[in-house]
C-alpha cells in the first residue's frame, strides 16, 4: 500500500527511493512533495535507510510491529504528520516556503535570533549588504542586553518574552551604554520587523506584538536639517586643503552637493553607460528594490562635477566611473570598498570644516541637505525640491526634477554652485 495524504495543490508521502542502492543494498528513505500547480516534485533524505523488504513491512503493510521497527514507524509517521501540518500553514504552497517552515527545529518559531538571521540571510541574498549588517548589529544588541539581565550568552530566546517593559528596559540600558537615541530608534524598527515577519509566517501571534498604541513606542528624534549655509559653503568650498585626501574629500562632498545630493554609494556605483553627453541617469540604489514604481533621476553637468569626473574618473571611459569599485568584486566586497570610501570622505571633511571654523559634525550626509536648503534660495519652488527633505525612500529624489522643462533644469545645474 502507497500511504500518501493530499491537500490541495500539494501531495505529500514516504518513498523509497529506489534509483541508485547504497553499498549494502539499502535505499534512502525520502520524503515526496509533489506540487500540482506546477507539476514538480521533489525529495528530501530523512536520515533513513531500509532495504525493499524491510521499508515494505514497515511502511506499506499495516501488520502491528514491535521494538525498532515500531520506532522507525512511528518516527516516519511523525516526519509526514509535521510536513502536512507545515504545507496546510501555507496559504499558497511553494517548495521554497515549506523547506524554510519544514527543516528547522521545532522551537524555531518562536526564536527571536532564528527570524533575525533568516533576515539578514534574505537581505544578503537580495544583495542589500547594509540592512542585513543594521540587522546583525541590532540581533547582537539584543542578546548582549539578555547576557546581562541574566549573566549567560543565549542560543535562543522567544518572542513572548520581548514585552513593552522589557523594551523599556532595553531602551534604557542603551542608553547606558551611551547609545543615541536615533540607534535604539532603529534596533527598535529592526526588531519591529522581525515580529511582523514572525507574523507573516505564522509563527506567533498577534497576542504577543509589543509594540503600538498603549504598548511601546519606539523613541524618535526631532528631525535636525544638518544644512550649511551659504556662506559656510563658500568657506568649505575655497578652503585650502593641507594634503591631497583633503581636496578629494572635499570635491567629492561637492559632487554630491552638485548632483541632487547624491549619496556616496551612488557616486561609486555609477557607470560610464549611465551618461549621456552632459547628463547622466541613475536609479537610487537605496529604494531600487524596496519601491514598486522605480523612476531614473535625471543629473545635469555642470563644470565643476565635470572637472571632478576629468580629474578622478578612470580614463578607459568604460565601467564604473569613479575608481572606487572595479568590474567583478562580490557585493561584500563593494560594500566595504564602499563604506572605506566615505569614512575617507568624512574623516577628511571633518578636518578641513574644523580648520576653518566650519560645523565638526559634518559628513557626507549633509550635502544632501545643503543641497535641498540652496535650491530653495536658488529659487526653486518647493514642489521642486521638497523630497529632497525625506530620505526614506525614493519618493527623497525622483520628484526633484520632475515635471520642469530642460532648459529649466540646466538652468537650475548651473546655479548649484552660486554660494
Amino acid at each position: 500500500m502507497f500511504v500518501q495524504r493530499l491537500f490541495m495543490n500539494y501531495n505529500i508521502s514516504i518513498f523509497l527511493d529506489k534509483r541508485r542502492s547504497k553499498a549494502n543494498g539499502q535505499y534512502p528513505v525520502k520524503l515526496r512533495v509533489y506540487s500540482s500547480t506546477i507539476q514538480k516534485k521533489k525529495l528530501y533524505p530523512v536520515g533513513i535507510d531500509l532495504i525493499e523488504k524491510d521499508f515494505e513491512h514497515i511502511w506499506e503493510s499495516k501488520k502491528r510491529l514491535r521494538g525498532k521497527n515500531e520506532e522507525l514507524r512511528i518516527e516516519l509517521q511523525e516526519i509526514e504528520t509535521r510536513a502536512n501540518v507545515e504545507a496546510k500553514k501555507l496559504s499558497h504552497f511553494s517548495f521554497e516556503e515549506f523547506e524554510k517552515k519544514m527543516f528547522r527545529k521545532s522551537t524555531d518559531g518562536d526564536n527571536v535570533f532564528f527570524h533575525f538571521q533568516r533576515a539578514i540571510d534574505r537581505h544578503t541574498k537580495r544583495k542589500k549588504i547594509g540592512t542585513a549588517v543594521s540587522y546583525r548589529y541590532a540581533m547582537k544588541a539584543v542578546k548582549n542586553f539578555i547576557t546581562f539581565k541574566t549573566g549567560k550568552e543565549p542560543d535562543r530566546f522567544s518572542f513572548a518574552f520581548i514585552t513593552p517593559s522589557w523594551l523599556e528596559e532595553f531602551e534604557e540600558y542603551m542608553l547606558d551604554k551611551g547609545r543615541s537615541v536615533t540607534t535604539i530608534g532603529i534596533y527598535g524598527r529592526t526588531l519591529k520587523a522581525v515580529f511582523n515577519a514572525a507574523i507573516l509566517d505564522k509563527d506567533i501571534s498577534e497576542d504577543v506584538y509589543p509594540f503600538g498604541k498603549k504598548k511601546y513606542s519606539i523613541p524618535k528624534t526631532n528631525k535636525v536639517k544638518k544644512a550649511l549655509t551659504s556662506e559656510q559653503l563658500a568657506i568649505l568650498f575655497n578652503a585650502r586643503s593641507r594634503i591631497p585626501e583633503q581636496e578629494k574629500a572635499r570635491n567629492f562632498w561637492f559632487f554630491s552637493y552638485a548632483c541632487n545630493g547624491m549619496n556616496i554609494k551612488d557616486i561609486s556605483l555609477l557607470k560610464y553607460s549611465d551618461f549621456d553627453n552632459d547628463q547622466f541617469s541613475y536609479y537610487r540604489s537605496k529604494t531600487f528594490k524596496t519601491s514598486t514604481q522605480r523612476t531614473k533621476i535625471k543629473i545635469y553637468l555642470n563644470e565643476f562635477t565635470k572637472r571632478v569626473i576629468k580629474k578622478y574618473g578612470n580614463t578607459s571611459k568604460e565601467g564604473y566611473v569613479f575608481p572606487v569599485l572595479e568590474i567583478g568584486l562580490s557585493e561584500k566586497e563593494i560594500y566595504q570598498r564602499i563604506q572605506n570610501f566615505t569614512r575617507l570622505i568624512n574623516q577628511h571633511v571633518k578636518n578641513l570644516a574644523k580648520e576653518n571654523g566650519l560645523p565638526k559634525e559634518i559628513s557626507t550626509y549633509w550635502a544632501r541637505h545643503s543641497f535641498a536648503t540652496n535650491a530653495v534660495r536658488n529659487g526653486a519652488s518647493m514642489e521642486f525640491i521638497s523630497e529632497a527633505l525625506n530620505h526614506s525612500n525614493l519618493n527623497v529624489t525622483k520628484g526633484y526634477f520632475a515635471g520642469f522643462e530642460d532648459e529649466t533644469k540646466k538652468e537650475f545645474a548651473k546655479k548649484l554652485m552660486n554660494f
